[in-house]
């Protein structure tokens, strides 16, 4: 992943971060645009679309008929999980199309809600690896390549932990559990030897 592709994404989380209350776990959700190789993926730009999480008929359906009745009422929460807008993933596969690139996959922001939520909600602890939910999801659109970043604000001192994963095997015979994927990051001051 390119640095600079990851200083987008951190930006957008960080301020997203500090608008979160109790009540509102506010998502920060971006797709993956880059290169796929042999053996490997590049990512070298995000893009950001809208959540139509609550203004979608489809996404709205998902979630109350799906997502809630699975995962519990805690994503009755309309500011608890995403659903990027159709007309900006389209807008986000057109850009990557003439930009020569590949929609690789997504990545999202996990904040420490452990701490930042209401006492109900304290008992599981977030990190960078992926929550049921996020299995599902992943699962779901099966897109290559999707990163998570946990991101936590400690004495006023903002801290980021990246994983990478593939979605689970397409057959429960083979696994449900994602499966984690190396990832570097390339940094410009030192990409020359």
């Amino acid at each position: 992943m390119d640095d600079q592709a990851l200083e987008d994404f951190l930006g957008a989380a960080v301020g997203e971060y500090q608008l979160i209350t109790a009540e509102a776990p506010l998502p920060c959700f971006a797709l993956l645009l880059g290169s796929a190789e042999a053996t490997t993926y590049h990512v070298q730009r995000i893009a950001f679309g809208r959540n139509a999480r609550t203004s979608d008929p489809a996404a709205r359906r998902e979630f109350r008929e799906t997502i809630v009745p699975k995962f519990g009422p805690a994503y009755e929460n309309e500011h608890r999980g995403w659903w990027m807008d159709s007309r900006d993933l389209l807008r986000a596969s057109r850009e990557a199309d003439d930009l020569g690139m590949d929609l690789l996959g997504s990545i999202h922001m996990h904040p420490d809600w452990h701490r930042l939520g209401p006492p109900s909600e304290r008992g599981q602890t977030l990190s960078e690896r992926p929550t049921p939910m996020d299995h599902h999801l992943f699962g779901r659109t099966e897109w290559p390549l999707n990163i998570i970043c946990y991101l936590e604000c400690r004495g006023g001192v903002f801290y980021h932990a990246l994983a990478a994963w593939a979605p689970p095997p397409p057959h429960p015979s083979e696994g449900t559990e994602c499966l984690e994927v190396a990832l570097r990051i390339r940094t410009r001051s030192l990409t020359r030897a």
